[in-house]
């Protein structure tokens, strides 16, 4: 919302320690359209053929207090009535929703909303682009949305249509989960259901992080987000949410540990060779678009690397790895059981 945009951004640490939610500050991560627009197209082609998981059990639902004026983070306010009809714009914000109780008040999906208890919901976007008729024409009471979500005339149509549509900062940090969630339970009308959604998530994180081996090597870890039908070929670097993840996990992000100052950099062999990652981090559509690992090991300098050699690809299905939603600590424990297994470790 409007004071949380004003805050500072932090530097992810290597090694990431939680402290108390009320101080954590989020991060705005600076991904580019065509970015998510072609993450999205593949997870919508990809989605339908893999099990859909499950959101861990939903807080029991809470009578919401309305009405509630709250100030998004495009510093547009609105005025919820009711949430009897949810339209919630990304996979992340579906997540917490239905973690708050009010998954039976959803009546649409964005196509990165892959997990089973929303899957028979209509999907109201094509690839990243929001169908402003087709989110009308289901009557919405309020429609939640991101900063990324677009294109800016179908919410503004949605808008002039008389929905309040509030628009939430982009995750990406783990540190931003719980402030996220209690953002969206307060815009909801339902702020004890965020606080204890969210004291549970922190629970979850403090005990995944706990699970990070000690005194054992942290491995570098590169995160590669290829699209091959695209030509799209980058590594993260600072704030490209796989970061706090790599972090969380007990691993070093490589693209950061060689001095990369943005969220995606183009792959350059010589870059990939300088990085020296122990382990590849890439979504599941990722390494499906270039083939899986052998046409990974096509892709210049991956094979020149320690993960390439030894053929160490560690890949988690796109909805849940930078949702950073009630999903992300079931993420992080499998990512730490990843990361240290042989001959990770």
């Amino acid at each position: 919302m409007t004071d949380r945009a004003a805050m500072s951004q932090p530097t992810p640490p290597p090694r990431l320690h939680l402290p108390s939610r009320r101080r954590w500050s989020p991060l705005l991560v600076m991904i580019v359209a065509s970015l998510a627009f072609t993450a999205c197209a593949q997870h919508a082609s990809s989605s339908a053929e893999q099990p859909a998981p499950t959101l861990p059990t939903p807080a029991e639902a809470i009578a919401p207090v309305l009405p509630v004026t709250v100030t998004g983070d495009d510093r547009v306010q609105a005025t919820v009535t009711t949430i009897d009809r949810i339209v919630p714009l990304a996979g992340s914000l579906a997540e917490v929703v239905f973690g708050l109780g009010l998954g039976g008040h959803v009546v649409a999906r964005d196509v990165t909303a892959t997990f089973a208890e929303v899957r028979d919901r209509p999907i109201v976007t094509k690839g990243h682009d929001v169908s402003a008729e087709s989110v009308l024409s289901l009557a919405p009471s309020v429609v939640l949305a991101q900063t990324d979500t677009g294109p800016p005339e179908a919410l503004a149509q949605i808008r002039a249509a008389g929905v309040p549509v509030i628009v939430f900062a982009q995750p990406a940090s783990v540190a931003h989960i719980t402030e996220r969630i209690e953002a969206v339970a307060e815009a909801l009308g339902v702020p004890p259901a965020g606080a204890r959604l969210a004291g549970e998530i922190d629970d979850q994180l403090r005990a995944e992080l706990e699970r990070v081996p000690a005194g054992r090597a942290q491995p570098k870890v590169a995160f590669l987000y290829l699209r091959g039908q695209a030509g799209v070929s980058l590594i993260g670097g600072p704030g490209s949410g796989a970061d706090s993840m790599i972090a969380a996990a007990g691993g070093i992000d490589a693209g950061t540990a060689i001095g990369l100052s943005r969220p995606f950099t183009p792959i350059t062999s010589e870059s990939l060779v300088e990085a020296a990652p122990d382990i590849i981090l890439m979504t599941t559509t990722g390494l499906d678009s270039v083939g899986g690992i052998d046409g990974l090991l096509a892709v210049p300098g991956v094979a020149q690397t320690p993960a390439g050699r030894a053929r160490r690809v560690v890949t988690v299905e796109d909805g849940r790895l930078y949702s950073f939603g009630p999903r992300t600590p079931e993420v992080i424990g499998e990512l730490v059981d990843r990361f240290f297994e042989d001959p990770f470790s």
